[in-house]
């Protein structure tokens, strides 16, 4: 059994994905799809929702796991116009000359379009940890302008499942010698 203590954040990639087989780990984490960087840091979440059923005085109950909810959570403080469109479905991105622009709205807008979001700890010591989900930011955002702090936009990514087993979440990490 190998025990670690987690410290620090890590960087976070996002792709357009639609596949069911996760790309190797040099396919995703490049800086093409690096969405920005963290701050806050990042947190997975896992809900599980349970049926109980029990008999009125208490003395027979059993169990089953009726659904899951697993969110991954983020503050972007680094972004441009390309990643604002992964955090919204329905944004449209046109370049022009020094200036390029976000339209985001219009429901007939959504492109129904999933990413395979990874979140990577890099911890030279016990060993990287990778967290991947596939799914797409449904609580939209904020953009908050202070004159006193930097704008972090965060993000809030439903994951969907993405292999014939159902899988929400792959966590992986490197065990060191």
């Amino acid at each position: 059994m190998t025990d670690r203590i987690i410290l620090g954040s890590g960087k976070i990639f996002a792709t357009e994905f639609s596949g069911d087989t996760i790309p190797e780990n040099t396919v995703i984490e490049t800086s093409e799809n690096r969405l920005g960087h963290i701050k806050g840091g990042a947190t997975l979440e896992y809900a599980p929702e349970f049926y109980i059923a029990k008999d009125d005085l208490g003395e027979v109950q059993k169990s089953r796991l009726v659904s899951e909810d697993v969110k991954l959570k983020t503050g972007i403080m680094t972004l441009d116009g390309n990643n604002i469109a992964k955090l919204a479905s329905t944004a449209r991105v046109t370049d022009a000359v020094n200036k390029r622009t976000v339209k985001i709205g219009g429901a007939g807008n959504d492109n129904g379009k999933k990413y395979l979001i990874r979140f990577v700890h890099e911890d030279a010591e016990d060993g990287d940890i990778r967290v991947t989900i596939v799914g797409r930011n449904e609580a939209g955002f904020s953009l908050a302008f202070a004159k006193d702090a930097e704008t972090v936009v965060d993000a809030e990514f439903t994951a969907f499942p993405h292999d014939s087993e159902g899988t929400l979440v792959i966590y992986e990490e490197e065990i060191a010698e």
